[in-house]
């Protein structure tokens, strides 16, 4: 029996394998979401003949959807259901990218905006959440890995789509066509089974057991998983009473919420949602704008396996004290050009080559790391509470950026602006040197004792 069962656990099954690729496709709705809008704004302005500071509106409503949506979605996930929880985000994306599509006024795309965040700040806690309760042990690391691939495939696939319509200028194709594999992602969903550590949640334990023996194929494995399960769910939920009681857990979400505030305000969501515009500041016209905005997300996708590669080799730290050096260096460096003037093709070429250096930066660094951090930091009881509370964070904080950008540009300069980002990038050195643990290759109970014990936060990682 054992030699039969064995190939089986150690070899996962296409079923698992199929049912973790599409959970993960939800981080594709998301890459195409950030991306999509950024090639778009030019001709939405020039069509209801709009002021930047509407267009900061029209970007920044989504993030404002997603908060509302991030902070709903853990009730929505452990009432309704992980696979009922994805599958009403992808009917809102579906309407909101027909609805952005349709749009009759810049008010008709702020909302459509809004039902899309909705729909991203509900599929970005549910499917990562989905993704670790399916996917066995020994390839869940890669399964949520490849989550975050697929948001940086999205928005490649988003500025590439954006380039191609660009040569039309019709932006109601930019922003609608989204909707096509937000079907084809809606009914793959049909096909998914139901989290089983959801279902163990609702008491339902042999439907659970049926989905794991479908999912794992061996049976004593999936005993053994079921009673694990039943172990982990005797440590119930407390995140808002262990905030109010517990210093030591106020300081853990404390943490979370700062990451998310250092990640967005590298910069990196200014250069993912105006980059066009920043083309064209360095005197690019706009079929130059649309295919260095490509290379812009072909750039984001490629580093991030660079983080995948070295994270668990070289540590958290480390990388990020390289990451950050690099944006801060490749920001420098654009606002210095701009400072000086941009005459000439090597200039404008060097220019974009920084613009690229801090995205290697940020997709090396902070982008997925930020992310692995908040979730180590937590401790088990708080743990939903505490990475809801840096999601909520993350969106709001990109709202921010998103919402300030352009008037930055048109009140202190170009140059002025990417010096300041650059600026911070050099604070956040300094943030991760004296707050932020190391963690390779620690526990995560190892974590929580040395938090509860009240170490120094850059210590709990000892």
């Amino acid at each position: 029996m054992n030699a039969i069962a064995e190939p089986v656990v150690a070899r996962p099954k296409t079923t698992v394998v199929f049912t973790c690729v599409l959970a993960a496709l939800a981080g594709l709705m998301f890459g195409l979401d950030i991306g999509v809008i950024s090639g778009a704004t030019q001709f939405i302005q020039k069509e209801f003949l709009i002021d930047d500071h509407m267009i900061e509106w029209i970007v920044s409503s989504m993030m404002l959807g997603a908060a509302i949506g991030a902070l709903g979605a853990g009730w929505m996930s452990a009432t309704l259901g992980r696979k009922r929880s994805l599958i009403l985000a992808a009917v809102m994306f579906v309407a909101g990218s027909v609805l952005s599509g349709a749009a009759w006024s810049p008010e008709t795309l702020i909302a459509a905006r809004l039902i899309l965040g909705l729909a991203i700040g509900v599929a970005t806690f549910t499917a990562p959440l989905y993704l670790a309760e399916v996917a066995p042990e020994n390839i869940r690391g890669a399964m949520i890995s490849l989550y975050q691939l697929m948001i940086t495939t999205g928005i490649l696939v988003a500025f590439l789509s954006d380039t191609a319509f660009s040569y039309t200028g019709n932006w109601r194709w930019m922003l609608g066509i989204i909707a096509i594999p937000g079907v084809l992602f809606l009914l793959g969903l049909f096909f998914l089974p139901e989290s089983p550590r959801w279902l163990m949640m609702r008491g339902r334990k042999q439907t659970a057991t049926d989905v794991l023996q479908k999912l794992r194929g061996d049976a004593e494995h999936v005993n053994q998983e079921v009673a694990d399960i039943e172990e982990q769910l005797k440590t119930p939920q407390k995140g808002w009473h262990l905030f109010l009681e517990n210093r030591n857990f106020r300081r853990s979400v404390g943490l979370g919420v700062l990451l998310q505030v250092v990640q967005q305000l590298t910069g990196i969501n200014v250069v993912m949602y105006y980059a066009p515009r920043i083309f064209q500041d360095m005197g690019y016209a706009t079929t130059a704008q649309m295919w260095f905005t490509a290379a812009v997300g072909l750039t984001n996708m490629l580093a991030t396996f660079i983080a995948i590669g070295f994270v668990d080799r070289l540590g958290r730290k480390p990388i990020l004290y390289a990451g950050f050096s690099v944006m801060a260096v490749g920001l420098g460096l654009v606002g210095t050009m701009m400072h000086l003037g941009i005459t000439t093709h090597g200039e404008q070429l060097f220019t974009v080559a920084m613009l690229l250096v801090f995205i290697v930066g940020f997709a090396m660094s902070a982008g997925p790391l930020i992310w692995t951090l908040c979730s180590e930091v937590q401790p088990l009881k708080g743990r939903d509470f505490g990475i809801g509370a840096s999601t909520f964070t993350n969106w709001i904080a990109n709202m921010i950026v998103g919402a300030t950008f352009l008037t930055l540009l048109n009140g202190i300069g170009n140059a002025a602006t990417f010096w300041l980002y650059g600026a911070l990038n050099v604070v956040f050195i300094l943030i991760t040197f004296f707050l932020i643990p190391e963690t390779k290759n620690v526990t995560l109970e190892q974590i929580e004792r040395n938090l509860m014990a009240g170490k120094p936060l850059r210590d709990i990682g000892q």
